[in-house]
């Protein structure tokens, strides 16, 4: 037996006690940047503060922003803040800084992420880590040896490549590597069964204590305040949106707050009514006394992530610091927190280790570091660490509440403090962010999300931490939520159903002879051919789709039109149609994208994506606030089902179960009317995402499958049949609509993405963005959305690909799919503008292959109202 098990066994039976050294070896700390020198005359402010008392004459009574919470995070917000300009910010932090889970992390540093928009928060973090000491005078313990993942399957490689492909066009230091350079850089790994490595030059690991101290040292150089031990004990929202901070020292009047409270975030949000989804998860790992292999290298070893294992391993000192991510069935969660709160006195303490949960990951890391088996325990550190349901932190304003703001949810917090800082940073001084990152946003999850459904997507994500990262993937734990259409039960046996916002939705449908399974893959997989019946179907004959998951907003009031033709770039729709309109930043890049009906004098709906409810109703609601206007605005998301029914005879199956005149010359394309169909009110709107004749049926939730069961019975003698998302994705391609998330949303602004005929500069309204657009416009765009055809093999494009010329990368698709009706793959780009004519050719990297692409005139399939405006053209013609 192992010495490694020998000590894991020995452990499990007490004979070990738990410690931690948080001592950093110096040896490979790089050599500082140049720049970034302290002010020439430091603020006399923000020296480390006393735990204040009515005696103190500096504890502030005002303050533009208060941070609670002393971790990495809120002292990193602290930091970026005050050192961009803003003169009053205050920090509270209840016990010390970094107790919580920041003192007790493994200090992680890697430019990897598989998103787009966080390789930014990750790269910023790193190259702000790399300065730290020189701004601050204080040392923070940073190692640079680089990271390398481990690919020991064919589908890894193919991960990899995807990866690769994502990564070329960001600032992201990313290489594919051989098993020969992957020995070469961890001489002590063995290589039997690696087929590529991932390589990051640059990560590394940091010392999270003396991070945040730099960080606070900064912090008070630019003139913050820190205030500790300072507990926050109520929070009361004003109503000019301010907020009275209450402590037992006293009260802090407030601009806005920001929740930096870690595992205390849950307790801080129950202050002001709110649940935030946050589950308090054990994280544990392991060091190991000196090796003598280890103390022999000459140089430090990169951080090494066997994805198969589950684990990272590092070196620390003369050692090896080994953490695992164990499976969803092994890994705990501290449920009395959930039930009981977080004790009051927990801050620096940590949880009994249970090493039996990680020994299959400790035998898979014996396997590829052989060493380890020899290796002795020195500590076992099992801390608390905070998961959201989804993994990812939750970062930025939150809906309902005014001025309150959010950066918790860190389950990996040391990589992401520096960068998030600076992103709410420049987010609060600008009044928009600097880049999208609605994966972020807080308000994602809704009252959907129960304690119960987070906790078992929180045990999920944990376990699934180094699973593979497929398109299109999908997780099935804790569904479905209570965001099911009325039909959910009719289709779920006969879809493959996605996730969007909590709702169920079809994303295709099987029949007699289709594999049903959910099997995953960067090439084409079983949903290809179905997918592509059902485009058919659309074209040639009728189809329904579930459109329930919309976001829905009613809007109404004297002030509802003033409200709205100052929030859109389009003009108002006349009363009783319908249009698509882009709400502008100050900065002119696209914040939403929204379906606006026009029912009555000062009525509106608002529609938009699943995915963007309750961010585009935040804005909404915030403009409302701070405008004064006076309107009614109300989220009817949950209350209204919707359906779609597209194709060439859609107008005949609904004609069937209404007395309203459907024809083209009563019921116009781009209106919408209250009718009755097969004895349910609703509002029909003519428009279809397909790009097909079709309608959108708005109607009460409860009446849904009643509809939908006429509709399909109607529809009989047409062929009528169900259609789901990735059928509507293709179609949509094909008519090259543009789609909010992907050509456009806060990374471009609306005239890169081609949105001129949306964007009315000629209005009298001095709509949001207005003067920005006017700038951009006048200037002109350096890049440009292209639509790009190409033939490939057996994959598709997807979205975030490089695009190469001449051996240069420069640009990315935004999404792609393979066009049923035109035998190729189609997608959009981002180009440089000098290379953005029609007949540009380019080349798509997909999966390590470069294939040929043109640029082509979009679309590539007309649209129903264009072919039926060209067709009575030339039928008049012909007269």
């Amino acid at each position: 037996m192992s010495r490694l098990l020998t000590a894991l066994q020995a452990n499990l039976r007490g004979k070990l006690p738990l410690q931690r050294a948080f001592a950093r070896d110096s040896r490979w700390i790089p050599a500082r940047c140049a720049g970034n020198a302290p002010p020439t005359k430091p603020s006399k402010q923000g020296k480390e503060n006393e735990p204040p008392s009515s005696s103190v004459k500096r504890w502030k009574e005002n303050a533009d922003t208060v941070i609670i919470g002393g971790g990495c995070v809120g002292v990193s917000l602290a930091y970026h803040l005050a050192k961009a300009g803003m003169k009053d910010v205050v920090l509270l932090e209840k016990s010390e800084l970094t107790a919580g889970s920041t003192w007790h992390a493994a200090g992680l540093t890697a430019y990897f992420h598989p998103g787009i928009n966080l390789k930014r928060i990750h790269h910023y973090s790193i190259k702000l880590y790399e300065c730290l000491e020189q701004e601050t005078g204080q040392a923070v313990g940073f190692h640079q040896p680089g990271s390398v993942r481990i690919a020991t399957t064919p589908t890894r490689v193919d991960e990899f490549h995807y990866q690769m492909t994502r990564t070329r066009w960001n600032v992201t230091p990313q290489f594919l590597i051989s098993p020969e350079k992957v020995l070469e850089l961890f001489p002590l790994i063995n290589i039997d069964k690696v087929l590529a490595g991932l390589y990051n030059p640059g990560d590394g690991h940091i010392d999270p204590y003396s991070l945040t101290m730099a960080l606070a040292a900064g912090a008070r150089l630019y003139g913050a305040e820190l205030y500790y031990p300072a507990a926050v004990t109520g929070l009361s929202p004003r109503s000019d949106g301010t907020w009275d901070v209450e402590t037992a020292s006293g009260a802090i009047r407030a601009k806005r707050i920001v929740n930096c409270a870690g595992f205390w975030a849950h307790e801080v949000g129950k202050m002001i009514g709110l649940d935030h989804p946050l589950v308090p998860v054990h994280h544990q790992y392991v060091i190991t006394s000196t090796v003598p292999e280890v103390k022999s290298l000459k140089q430090e070893l990169p951080v090494l992530r066997d994805l198969e294992g589950s684990y990272y391993l590092r070196q620390e000192r003369d050692g090896l610091l080994f953490g695992p991510y164990e499976d969803k069935e092994k890994m705990k969660i501290q449920d009395s927190w959930l039930k009981d709160g977080v004790p009051p006195g927990f801050g620096k303490e940590l949880f009994e280790s249970d090493l039996d949960r990680i020994m299959d990951n400790v035998e898979c890391a014996m396997e590829m570091v052989p060493v380890l088996k020899k290796a002795d325990i020195i500590n076992i550190i099992s801390g608390p660490i905070t998961y959201t349901p989804d993994i990812l932190p939750m970062a930025g304003p939150h809906q309902g509440v005014r001025n309150y703001w959010v950066a918790i949810g860190f389950g990996y917090g040391i990589i992401h403090a520096g960068g998030i800082g600076k992103y709410l940073s420049d987010w609060i001084m600008n009044g928009e962010p600097d880049f999208d990152l609605i994966e972020l946003d807080p308000n994602r999850f809704g009252k959907w999300t129960t304690i119960q459904y987070a906790v078992d997507k929180a045990r999920e994500s944990y376990g699934f931490n180094n699973i593979v990262g497929y398109p299109k993937e999908e997780r099935f734990g804790a569904r479905p939520t209570e965001r099911i259409s009325g039909i959910y039960e009719t289709l779920k046996n006969k879809a493959s159903m996605g996730f969007h916002a909590g709702w169920e939705q079809p994303h295709w449908f099987y029949k007699p002879g289709d594999d049903p399974e959910y099997r995953p893959s960067f090439r084409r997989t079983n949903w290809f051919e179905p997918v592509g019946r059902e485009c058919k179907q659309v074209m040639e004959k009728v189809g329904v789709f579930d459109l329930t998951p919309f976001g829905k907003f009613s809007m109404k009031g004297k002030d509802a039109t003033k409200l709205l033709d100052r929030l859109i770039a389009n003009v108002i729709p006349k009363l009783g149609y319908i249009n698509i309109s882009h709400m502008i930043t100050p900065r002119g890049r696209v914040y939403a994208e929204v379906t606006i009906s026009h029912l009555s004098e000062d009525e509106f709906l608002l529609v938009t994506g699943s995915g963007s409810e309750l961010h585009d109703l935040r804005y909404i609601e915030e403009a409302a606030a701070n405008g004064g206007y006076e309107v009614d605005i109300r989220n009817v998301t949950d209350e209204i089902g919707v359906l779609g029914v597209a194709g060439p005879f859609s107008r005949k199956v609904l004609q069937k179960l209404t007395n309203v005149d459907l024809s083209g010359k009563a019921f116009k394309f781009l209106q919408c009317k209250p009718i009755t169909l097969a004895d349910v009110p609703l509002t029909a709107m003519r428009i279809s995402y397909t790009g097909e004749l079709g309608w959108e049926l708005y109607h009460k939730r409860e009446d849904t499958a009643a509809l939908y069961h006429a509709i399909m019975e109607a529809g009989q003698e047409f062929g009528i049949d169900n259609f789901g998302a990735y059928a509507m994705n293709t179609l949509r391609l094909e008519k090259a609509f543009r789609g909010w998330g992907a050509e456009m949303n806060c990374d471009t602004n609306a005239f890169e993405a081609g949105l001129d005929y949306f964007i009315k500069l000629n209005k009298p309204t001095d709509f949001i963005g207005k003067q920005a657009l006017q700038s951009i416009k006048k200037e002109g765009v350096k890049r440009k959305l292209v639509y790009l055809g190409m033939q490939t093999d057996n994959v598709d494009p997807e979205g975030n690909e490089s695009i190469w010329y001449q051996d240069k990368v420069i640009g990315n698709t935004t999404s792609g799919a393979y066009s049923y009706n035109t035998q190729q793959s189609v997608a959009f780009a981002y180009v440089p503008v000098e290379l953005s004519k029609i007949g540009q050719q380019v080349e798509v990297e997909l999966l390590n292959k470069k294939y040929n692409a043109v640029i082509i005139q979009e679309p590539l399939v007309l649209t129903e109202p264009t072919r039926t405006r060209m067709k009575k053209k030339s039928d008049i013609s012909k007269v």
